[in-house]
């Protein structure tokens, strides 16, 4: 997808909306995933350990590795749409906003809560943006493009990533506990529930047609099979 042919077609305001949307509220849900000090999902561990190693923001080092990442593209000719390039900003801007407004120092039971409300709220966040159809994060866009040039699965292609990821995090400094296992138990379902709940009626009548009432699994087969966002979710 280039970004110029993701700004046409029909619901183009929705979409934008739950693009924005999605991608704010993936950046509050990282925040809130900060604040609870229980571990952080495995792209953030990496953010927060370089973060602590150059003094930079987390949300500053979450747009320098994005924009990075994002050059790792070229090689294997993977090619941004809207929601890639916004993706590099957006995210790291809400995060250090929550940041700045969300105060340390919580008890016990205020950081489990704030654990769990992250990490569901990030379910929902990338449900959104997937369902706008503006093309797939840098990191994820990263992970389907070895996936097409190497022809490993998508799991393995994943899975040796984030633990590369996690562990360069973690010799860094990054947060890693019991928050990251959770999150990685949880995302795939959760991101593929909201993903149903989200979806655009557009993409999912394709499944059946013009004019055709979509359910769950014509959402499911106009999504996520044919496509890169779709692959994000299979684990």
């Amino acid at each position: 997808m280039s970004i110029a042919s993701g700004t046409r077609g029909r619901h183009l305001t929705r979409r934008l909306v739950q693009l924005y949307a999605g991608l704010t509220l993936y950046g509050v849900s990282s925040a809130l995933l900060v604040r609870a000090g229980l571990g952080m999902e495995p792209w953030n561990v990496l953010h927060q350990g370089l973060a602590g190693l150059t003094g930079l923001t987390i949300g500053v080092v979450s747009i320098i590795v994005g924009a990075a990442v994002l050059l790792l593209w070229i090689p294997i000719r993977q090619r941004p749409g809207l929601g890639t390039v916004s993706n590099v900003f957006v995210i790291g801007l809400a995060m250090d906003g929550t940041l700045a407004l969300l105060p340390d120092g919580h008890g016990p039971a205020v950081r489990i809560a704030l654990m769990v409300l992250g990490i569901v709220l990030n379910g929902l966040a990338t449900g959104l943006y997937i369902a706008a159809r503006f093309g797939p994060g840098p990191r994820d866009g990263l992970m389907t493009g070895l996936h097409r040039v190497t022809g490993r699965s998508i799991r393995l292609t994943r899975t040796l990533i984030e633990v590369a990821v996690v562990t360069s995090g973690f010799l860094l400094g990054g947060s890693v506990g019991v928050g990251t296992l959770l999150y990685a138990l949880s995302i795939g379902p959760l991101a593929q529930f909201f993903l149903r709940f989200f979806a655009v009626p557009e993409a999912a009548a394709a499944a059946g047609g013009p004019g055709a009432t979509p359910g769950p699994d014509a959402v499911g087969t106009a999504v996520a099979p044919a496509s890169p966002e779709g692959a994000i979710l299979r684990r």
